[in-house]
C-alpha cells in the first residue's frame, strides 16, 4: 500500500501558497468554528431545540423529521407564503411558521454569539489574510453564520470587503460582487480580503421592503435574522445576496491556476459540492484540497480518486494523485506536521497556526499574536468600543 508523506505534502503546499501569482481561496464550514468552541451543525440543532419553548420545540422537532437545520427553515419559510388564513400546513398557519421562523433564528443567534469561544484559531487566519499579498484578491468563502472571522479580521484591523457598503444599515452592492477579480480591475482594490458568506449571518436582516441589510452586530429586535435563502422563485428579492455569493464562488473556482483549501466542510451540501468537483474536474491546472478533521465522506472520496487536482487529507490517511493511502509517520516530523499521531492540519487550529507561520517569522507571529490578545478580553472580545 503507497504510503504519503506528511512532510513533503506541507512543503509543496508552502510552494503553492508561495506563488504570488496564483488566485487564493479558502471554504470553510462548520469545522472550522467548532475548532474555535462554538457549536457544529448537529450541535447547534441541539442548542435550538433545547432553547424553544415547550409548543415550538415539538413543532420545530416535527419540521427537523428528517430534515436538516437549514431544510427546517426553510420549510418554515414556504409555509408562511403560501399559507394564508386559518389553513395549516403540518399544524402551522402562516402566522405561526413566521413566529416559529423567529423564535428558531433567535436560538441560532443566541447560540453562535456566546462569549465563550477562542478567538485563537480564526486570529491566526486573519493574520495569514491581511498578510497574504498575492496578485489576486485572496477570497475567504464560508457558510457559517458566526462572526468569528469578521471579528478577527477587525481586531487585526485588516482591510475587508463582504459586499455590502454602509455602517449601521448596510446595503448589499451585487455590482461591487460580481465586479473582475483582476487585480485593481474594479473598485475594491486587491488588497482587500474578500469575505463571502454563502449562507449568510448573524447580523443580516431582511428589511420591511424584502431587501437584506447587513447591521453592524447581531439581529436582536425580535426579527428573523437572513441566515439561509428561501428557494421561492417568486420572491427573488429575498434571495439577492445568496445566489450573487454563490455565484461569486462558482466563478471564483473556474479562475485560472485557483488553490482552493477546504476546511471543516462535511461535504453535505449537494448544490456547492457539484460546484467544487465540477471545477475540479474541468480546471486540471487549478489545485483543490480539503482538510478532514474526521474520516474522509465517501462522496468527496469518489470524486478524488479521479480528479488527480482534487486533494483530501485527514488525521490518517490521505488522496493524493487519486491515491488513497495512509501517512508515513516519521519521528522526526516536526509538530505543526504531525501531532498526536495524526496529521495536524487536518486540524483547523493547525491549519490556521501553519498559514499564519507561512507569512511571518515565528517571532512576527508571536508578536501579532499577543497584540490581538491584549486587544481583547478573557472571552475574545474587545475591552475597548471596537467590534
Amino acid at each position: 500500500m503507497r504510503q504519503h508523506d506528511p512532510v513533503h505534502f506541507v512543503r509543496s503546499l508552502s510552494a503553492k501558497l508561495s506563488a504570488r501569482s496564483r488566485h487564493v481561496c479558502m471554504f470553510l464550514g462548520a469545522g472550522a468554528a467548532k475548532a474555535s468552541g462554538l457549536p457544529d451543525v448537529s450541535d447547534l440543532e441541539h442548542l435550538v431545540i433545547q432553547a424553544l419553548k415547550a409548543d415550538d420545540r415539538t413543532a420545530f422537532s416535527n419540521q427537523l423529521d428528517g430534515r436538516t437545520l437549514e431544510q427546517a427553515i426553510t420549510r418554515l419559510r414556504r409555509i408562511a407564503t403560501l399559507v394564508s388564513g386559518d389553513a395549516a400546513i403540518d399544524g402551522l398557519t402562516g402566522t405561526r411558521a413566521t413566529q416559529l421562523d423567529t423564535a428558531v433564528c433567535k436560538a441560532i443567534v443566541d447560540a453562535l454569539t456566546a462569549p465563550t469561544a477562542d478567538p485563537e484559531p480564526m486570529d491566526h487566519l486573519a493574520a495569514w489574510a491581511t498578510r497574504a499579498n498575492y496578485s489576486l484578491p485572496l477570497e475567504l468563502f464560508t457558510i457559517n453564520y458566526d462572526l468569528l472571522v469578521e471579528s478577527a479580521l477587525e481586531r487585526i484591523r485588516a482591510l475587508y470587503f463582504d459586499g455590502f457598503v454602509g455602517a449601521l444599515a448596510a446595503r448589499f452592492h451585487t455590482e461591487l460582487v460580481e465586479a473582475s477579480p483582476l487585480a485593481n480591475a474594479g473598485p475594491i482594490p486587491a488588497s482587500f480580503v474578500r469575505l463571502w458568506k454563502l449562507h449568510g449571518s448573524v447580523n443580516w436582516v431582511w428589511t420591511d421592503d424584502q431587501h437584506v441589510i447587513r447591521l453592524g452586530h447581531p439581529v436582536s429586535d425580535g426579527r428573523p435574522a437572513a441566515i439561509y435563502p428561501s428557494d421561492l422563485k417568486y420572491r427573488e428579492s429575498r434571495r439577492v445576496p445568496f445566489i450573487v455569493l454563490q455565484d461569486r464562488f462558482r466563478r471564483a473556482l473556474y479562475e485560472p491556476e485557483t488553490l482552493l483549501m477546504i476546511s471543516g466542510y462535511s461535504f453535505g451540501d449537494d448544490h456547492l459540492n457539484e460546484y467544487i468537483f465540477d471545477a475540479a474536474m474541468h480546471c486540471p491546472r487549478s489545485e483543490f484540497i480539503a482538510f478532514c478533521f474526521d474520516e474522509i465522506p465517501d462522496n468527496l472520496f469518489q470524486h478524488a480518486r479521479v480528479t488527480p487536482n482534487l486533494q483530501v487529507v485527514a488525521g490518517r490517511e490521505a488522496i493524493i494523485g487519486g491515491v488513497r493511502g495512509p501517512w508515513l509517520e516519521k519521528s522526526e516530523d516536526p509538530e505543526l506536521v504531525w501531532t498526536d499521531r495524526q496529521f495536524a492540519l487536518s486540524d483547523f487550529r493547525h491549519l490556521a497556526k501553519y498559514l499564519a507561520r507561512s507569512t511571518a517569522t515565528q517571532h512576527e507571529l508571536e508578536s501579532v499574536v499577543t497584540e490581538l490578545r491584549s486587544a481583547t478580553g478573557p472571552s475574545g472580545n474587545r475591552d475597548d468600543d471596537g467590534q
